[in-house]
C-alpha cells in the first residue's frame, strides 16, 4: 500500500466516522421522548447491511490492501447495529416488527455472502463475489440522498439538508473514490465515485436555496404531507461508508 493509497484511506475513515456518528442527535431525541415518532428506521438495517458486506470485502483474504475498508465498516456496522436496537426499543408495534424483519433480511443476507465466499469460492473469484455484493448495496445506500434533493427543489429550503452533513458526504465519496482509484479496485471506486457524484449535487442545491430557508419552512408548514416527509427524512438520510456514505438529517 502506496502513502497516497494510506493517506486517502485515513482520510475516508476521519470523515466516514463522522457520517456514521452524525445520527446521535437524533438518537438522543427518541431516547429522552421515548418515541421514534414519525421518524423512518429503514435506513439503518440497510447501512448495516452495506457496512458488513463492505467490511467483509476489505478482509484480507477476500481483498488485499482494504484493511481501511474493514475498520471504518466494521466500527460502522457496530455504530448501526446499535441504531437498530435503540430504534427498535422505542418504536411502535407495527414499525418495531417491521424493522425486526429487516434486521433478519440483512443477517441472513450477511451469511449467505459469507458462506459462498468461503465454502464455494476462492481467490479472485471470491474477491469479485463479495465486491460485486458490496457495490450494489453502496450504490443503492448512495441513493438515500434522493429523496432529500427533491424535498428542497419543492419546498426551496434547505432546512433539512445541514451544510457540514452534505460536506462530509462529498469529502467520504470523494476520499474513497481516490482510494479505490489508486488501488485499481472499481468495488471501491465506482460507488464512491457516484456518492461523490451526489455530495457534489448536494453542495450545489445548499448554495442555490440557502438563502430561501424561511419561505422553504412555511411552505412545508403548510402541507400535512410535507410534515410527515420532513419526519421520514431526518432518518432517512443516514450515510455509510466503505467507506460508503448515506446520510442522515438531523433536525
Amino acid at each position: 500500500m502506496d502513502i497516497a493509497h494510506f493517506l486517502f484511506g485515513i482520510f475516508g475513515n476521519a470523515s466516514g466516522l463522522f457520517l456514521f456518528l452524525a445520527p446521535i442527535v437524533t438518537f438522543k431525541r427518541v431516547i429522552t421522548n421515548k418515541s421514534t415518532e414519525k421518524f423512518s428506521g429503514v435506513p439503518y438495517p440497510m447501512t448495516l447491511l452495506n457496512c458488513l458486506l463492505s467490511a467483509w470485502y476489505g478482509l484480507p483474504f477476500v481483498s488485499p490492501d482494504n484493511i481501511l475498508v474493514s475498520i471504518i465498516n466494521g466500527t460502522g456496522a457496530a455504530i448501526e447495529i446499535t441504531y437498530v436496537f435503540i430504534f427498535v426499543l422505542f418504536a411502535p408495534k407495527k414499525e418495531k416488527a417491521k424493522i425486526l424483519g429487516l434486521f433478519s433480511f440483512v443477517v441472513a443476507v450477511f451469511s449467505a455472502v459469507v458462506l459462498v465466499s468461503l465454502l464455494a469460492l476462492h481467490g479472485n473469484a471470491r474477491k469479485l463475489f463479495c465486491g460485486f455484493a458490496a457495490a450494489i448495496f453502496s450504490i443503492i445506500m448512495y441513493g438515500s440522498p434522493l429523496s432529500i434533493m427533491r424535498l428542497v427543489i419543492r419546498t426551496k429550503s434547505v432546512e433539512f439538508m445541514p451544510f457540514f452533513l452534505s460536506l462530509f458526504v462529498f469529502l467520504c465519496g470523494t476520499s474513497w473514490f481516490i482510494y479505490g482509484l489508486l488501488g485499481r479496485d472499481p468495488f471501491v471506486a465506482v460507488p464512491n465515485g457516484v456518492g461523490s457524484a451526489l455530495g457534489a449535487i448536494q453542495l450545489v442545491l445548499y448554495f442555490i436555496y440557502r438563502d430561501s430557508k424561511s419561505d422553504g419552512k412555511k411552505a412545508t408548514a403548510t402541507s400535512s404531507s410535507g410534515t410527515q416527509e420532513e419526519g421520514t427524512v431526518e432518518m432517512a438520510k443516514h450515510t455509510n461508508s466503505n467507506g460508503t456514505t448515506t446520510q442522515e438529517e438531523q433536525v
